[in-house]
């Protein structure tokens, strides 16, 4: 989620039910350093509560000095990524590579349970690095349970797998029967069946949702019913759909200024993908220069598919 749980991308899905929210993933070294980069994605404004913090490092003294410098700013929460795949994370020991160190794990767990005074911990982690019938997440959970941390957060995925593949609900499930503190599942989960299948197979006790989120802010509402044994809530119509682009695209150009236009390339086609003609949405807004052509763009584009317009291409992710 990378580049994708900003400002705008939270308000906008706040308003559509969620809940709790993470930007992404902040580096506990640049934060420690204080970047501007790293304070940029780190701003928020007071409705957007209530929001946990995600960091990712392997040094257990900077892991705890960043977890105090998070409860400081106010922030609800402080995460432990255990869970990132890539190469320039897991090549400095940390993310997912810790599910390789539980030794190293427990001594970041540690440090960051003894600097943190008045707001909860979590982690959030895959199966295990290779393995993924659970062992190893099991293993780093139970640290962390020891710790004190009050709750866990499983991807059904190894490292390896990085986003490839099924989404192990069951191997969640035997994490979630090895701990006594909450364990939340995640993975695939786009819709009512993958939910429910999730929290059948697990046993878990809520539901992390990432990509499935991502220009359908209304999976939320859904998710919550599902759990909740409640009426499902009406999918989103096409000019519901366009409703919330543009609000999101407000967001955007107060919180981004200029690089909303850059950030609408991509946003603009998670909210109509799979219908017919996002293709040649697709191709009309990376070609847009300015606010305006954009904007536009939203409020008369039709899901009307061209002749030659194969019906495979239209689940652009």
């Amino acid at each position: 989620m990378a580049g994708c749980t900003d400002l705008a991308f939270r308000l906008i899905a706040r308003e559509y039910g969620m809940e709790m929210a993470y930007p992404e993933m902040i580096s506990a070294e640049a934060l420690v350093r204080q970047t501007r980069q790293t304070l940029d994605m780190m701003k928020t404004v007071p409705e957007d509560r209530p929001l946990g913090l995600q960091l990712v490092g392997s040094d257990p003294d900077r892991m705890a000095e960043a977890a105090q410098i998070v409860e400081g700013m106010g922030y609800d929460l402080v995460d432990v990524n255990i869970g990132c795949p890539v190469k320039k994370v897991t090549g400095q020991c940390a993310g997912s590579a810790l599910l390789r160190d539980p030794d190293l794990a427990a001594r970041i767990f540690q440090k960051m349970a003894k600097a943190v005074k008045k707001i909860p911990l979590s982690v959030k982690l895959r199966l295990g690095y290779n393995d993924s019938s659970g062992k190893e997440a099991i293993e780093v959970a139970q640290s962390a349970e020891r710790a004190g941390f009050s709750s866990v957060a499983v991807h059904g995925r190894t490292r390896s797998q990085g986003y490839s593949g099924q989404a192990n609900y069951d191997a969640i499930g035997r994490v979630k029967k090895a701990l006594s503190i909450p364990v939340f599942g995640n993975g695939d989960v786009v819709n009512e069946k993958s939910a429910r299948t999730l929290l059948a197979k697990s046993s878990c006790d809520g539901i992390m949702v990432g990509r499935g989120a991502l220009g359908n802010p209304w999976i939320y509402k859904l998710i919550n019913a599902v759990i909740e044994n409640k009426p499902l809530p009406d999918p989103p119509t096409f000019e519901e759909k366009r409703k919330a682009l543009l609000k999101h695209f407000e967001y955007m150009l107060i919180w981004e200024g200029e690089r909303a236009i850059l950030k609408m390339r991509r946003v603009g086609v998670w909210y109509f993908s799979g219908e017919p003609g996002v293709v040649r949405f697709r191709d009309r807004i990376q070609r847009c220069t300015e606010n305006k052509e954009i904007r536009e763009l939203i409020e008369t584009f039709q899901p009307l598919p061209l002749d030659n317009e194969s019906s495979s291409l239209e689940a652009v992710a």
